[in-house]
């Protein structure tokens, strides 16, 4: 498994998914307890938000003073990283009337070392709850690295104890353990001292070194670019930097050694450094790393020397190219380039080694004659014969009933979806409940949320992942009905192209993205033509980092040399001829199916044909010899979604924090030009199904390109509700046609544009209904099929003016035919007066 390290990826306010006590996937044996009143308050009941059993973990309560001895253990079976935390009493329908008003929490990451959490300014204990039944959320600051995690209630006594747990937070990809290095130091600047210590790590501290912990530089916490200001934390000036004088190191470097939770194959490293050379301090002038793959440190290392910074002063991210060495652990020096250097955050980006009779190093020549000669039992040899045929025979037979029940399902699937796309044109007769969140009725687009919880903005997984064919099961049943038929039979007979589901060529991007999907007819006229992109020369590609990867491909960003030569005349850049140009290329895998490799060549043709300034395009393509390869263009500010998560509208809020804004005027820019794109790709009958920011690029000057990869990146995953043993699906941005019947038209990317210009008008902040769980959309799709006005709509964002809000209701209308073009939503907001 390819594991794709950036930092956003530990960034705290993305990674806060339920991790499964809710929700299922922890298992009951992989809950435990020190005590429990009796087997219906045992450690598997006491899951947030579930009331089966008593309704809860009880531990018993002794007279021991020790209030501490008691503890709910949650085994994850693997590293995570930890952000949130939820907690809940003992309600019970209302007979129980128990809760923790405060606890603590341990941690570990090996199942015999504990540490216990503090947060930023040292404080063990977390408030809880005040009441038997309102869930609490507190954010872990720091974030912990953990597999066991214990709850652990502060007993005072005066009470009976309960509770009902939740960990929110996402696997811990890196693999890193822990890191060894020297302590951080103290600066006196301008008579004021600014302390550089790693307050946060959980490790051991002896003689001025800290040894087996993870700290600051793990955190997913960048510094700012004045090392003496922080974040949000109040703390003391330098809090968000580990910092070293060059005075305490006669060798001129400071050494830090990583420990790795298994032998990895190594391609980057980056290093978040401050530059605020004023103050005498740079980024590190050179880095020599050493490598441990089994018990020895090889001999030669890699050096790497950044080009030194003496004219902007921000803070960067420094990245080294570890030219996949593998090892378990890498000893790196940092040599100063000034009197001070500071890192806030230190990321790998890897694979998990795999070794095999091929590929496996040799380490010496193989002895033949030193072993001395045994007699072979042969009867037992027989007995081994015997045992491995019988259990091929098995495996053999296992495959068969698999492969046959793939069969059936596709049979039972096909015949399902004949029966919904011809029969399905009823209302539902069974009326389902209204959604009620904190006995709270939401009965229109502007209805207020409340809640008693101190964090609303987690993004819960729904613990069945269900093909739609099912999902539409477990919803009241369909019956006929004639106010519907007539409907739905024009719309069946329409006729216009960019409705003919039926005819949909439906291509599987080889990233893990659905390319644009296209109508038959148009995939007929590109097949007569030949692919209208040069050949590119391999060896003018540099890698820089990986941006994503599916099951028969990867994307990376790269540097391509010479570029411009290969490019249209009609094709704009502002890149210089000697300069190399950024650019983003799709790769399939060498051991690709026979399909995967036709639709890789399907889609170079498609994407050849697209030509349009604000859709990206493919720049040429190496198919010459594998891997395939197609090079399309890359913006050099990433995705939207990044990209306005890290800006602030302009406004008060935005003076106070010092945050770089986007103006309303430039917002209106940024959504002009994904109406654009979009109508460009409708006027050829192609249909995106997946559009939202994250698959839009920002380039120079608020340029927007649309573009098709979102899904291949780790830091999206959250986004696609899984489906087991088949594709994801972006639900949240998907029409109710799309969920419950599988149409995926021009109309519903209309719907998801709306979803899209949402996204953009709240700066990325959350995803669009993150006060619903993934069953509840669907289920809330539900009620757009009803149609009796009780579907939940998104809020209006505060800065979107009427007209636009407006426009992204329309957007939603419940009828296909009534929503919007993209010709009409680009002339509306071309129209509209910022």
């Amino acid at each position: 498994m390819m594991i794709n390290i950036i930092t956003d990826i530990c960034v705290v306010g993305v990674c806060r998914f339920p991790l499964g006590m809710s929700g299922g996937q922890i298992q009951d044996e992989d809950i435990s307890a020190s005590s429990q009143w009796s087997d219906s308050t045992a450690a598997k009941y006491g899951r947030l938000d579930f009331e089966d059993g008593d309704g809860a973990w009880c531990p018993v309560i002794t007279d021991e003073p020790d209030s501490l001895k008691e503890f709910l253990q949650i085994d994850l079976r693997s590293l995570h990283f930890i952000t949130l935390v939820g907690t809940q009493g003992r309600h019970a329908g209302g007979i129980g009337n128990e809760f923790a008003q405060m606890y603590k929490i341990t941690y570990s990451r090996d199942g015999s070392r504990w540490v216990p959490w503090k947060n930023r300014q040292g404080k063990e204990v977390i408030e809880g709850n005040r009441n038997a039944y309102d869930i609490v959320l507190k954010d872990l600051e720091p974030p912990i690295v953990a597999r066991f995690v214990r709850f652990m209630p502060v007993i005072d006594h005066s009470m009976n104890v309960c509770m009902r747990v939740e960990l929110y937070g996402c696997e811990w990809l890196d693999g890193l353990v822990s890191y060894n290095a020297p302590a951080g130091q103290l600066m006196i600047l301008h008579d004021m001292p600014v302390y550089l210590n790693d307050s946060v790590y959980d490790g051991a501290m002896a003689y001025s070194v800290m040894t087996e912990g993870l700290g600051q530089l793990t955190d997913g916490m960048s510094g700012l670019d004045d090392f003496t200001q922080s974040h949000v934390y109040n703390v003391w000036p330098g809090y968000d930097y580990v910092g070293w004088t060059n005075e305490s190191f006669p060798s001129g470097f400071v050494e830090i050694m990583f420990e790795f939770d298994r032998t990895r194959n190594f391609t980057t490293m980056k290093v978040h450094c401050n530059n605020m050379f004023s103050k005498w301090v740079k980024t590190f002038q050179k880095v020599v790393c050493y490598f441990r793959s089994e018990s020895d440190w090889e001999t030669t290392p890699i050096s790497f020397s950044p080009v030194v910074d003496d004219v902007n002063p921000s803070a960067r991210f420094v990245t080294v190219s570890l030219h996949n060495h593998m090892a378990s652990a890498i000893k790196c020096q940092y040599h100063f380039a000034d009197v001070w250097m500071m890192f806030s955050e230190i990321t790998f980006q890897s694979d998990t080694a795999m070794y095999n009779t091929t590929l496996a190093p040799s380490k010496g020549p193989t002895r033949t004659g030193d072993n001395p000669t045994h007699k072979v039992d042969d009867s037992n040899t027989r007995i081994l014969i015997g045992c491995l045929v019988a259990i091929i025979f098995i495996l053999v037979a296992i495959i068969i009933i698999i492969l046959w029940r793939q069969v059936w399902q596709k049979l039972l699937e096909k015949a399902s979806r004949r029966m919904l796309d011809d029969e399905l044109t009823a209302s539902l007769s069974i009326q389902s409940e209204t959604f009620t969140y904190n006995n709270n009725n939401h009965s229109s687009a502007t209805s207020e949320q409340e809640s008693n919880s101190t964090y609303e903005r987690i993004f819960p997984l729904g613990p069945d992942y269900q093909e739609p064919s099912r999902l539409i099961r477990k919803l009241p049943e369909f019956t006929k009905a004639s106010d519907e038929a007539g409907e739905s039979t024009a719309s069946a007979q329409d006729g216009v192209p960019h409705y003919a589901e039926a005819d949909i060529v439906n291509l599987q991007g080889v990233t893990g993205g659905n390319t644009y999907a296209v109508p038959a007819l148009t995939m007929d006229l590109l097949s007569g033509k030949d692919v209208a992109v040069e050949e590119f020369p391999r060896q003018l590609l540099t890698f820089k980092e990986k941006l994503g990867e599916g099951q028969f491909g990867e994307v990376h960003l790269c540097e391509a040399e010479g570029m411009q030569d290969f490019m249209d005349e009609d094709f704009i850049s502002d890149i210089s001829e000697n300069q190399p140009m950024l650019v983003a290329v799709k790769m399939l895998r060498a051991d690709a199916n026979k399909n995967a490799r036709s639709d890789f060549l399907k889609e170079i043709k498609i994407m050849s044909r697209l030509k349009d300034p604000n859709i990206i395009r493919l720049l040429a393509v190496c198919i010459c010899s594998d891997p395939l390869c197609m090079i399309t263009e890359y913006m050099e500010n990433g995705d939207l979604n990044q990209f306005l998560s890290r800006h602030e509208p302009e406004g008060q809020i935005a003076l106070l924090s010092n945050a770089p804004t986007v103006s309303c005027r430039n917002l209106h820019y940024i959504a002009t030009q994904i109406a654009s794109g979009m109508k460009y790709l409708s006027s050829l009958n192609f249909v995106h199904r997946d559009l939202a920011t994250r698959n839009c690029l920002v380039g120079k000057k608020f340029t927007i390109k649309i573009a098709d990869f979102g899904m291949s990146r780790n830091l999206y995953s959250g986004d696609y509700y899984r489906i087991q043993g088949r594709a994801v699906l972006p639900i949240r941005w998907m029409s109710w046609e799309s969920i419950l019947l599988g149409k995926f038209t021009t109309a519903s990317d209309v719907w998801a544009y709306g979803v899209t210009l949402w996204e953009t008008l709240t700066f990325c902040k959350e995803q669009p209904y993150s006060q619903l769980s993934d069953e509840q959309v669907i289920e809330n799709t539900g009620e757009f099929f009803r149609d009796q006005k009780r579907q939940i709509y998104l809020p209006q964002p505060p800065i979107c003016p009427d007209s636009v809000y407006k426009l992204m209701l329309s957007c939603w209308h419940r009828n296909a035919k009534e929503r919007p073009s993209f010709q009409e939503i680009h002339r509306i907001l071309l129209e509209c007066q910022v």
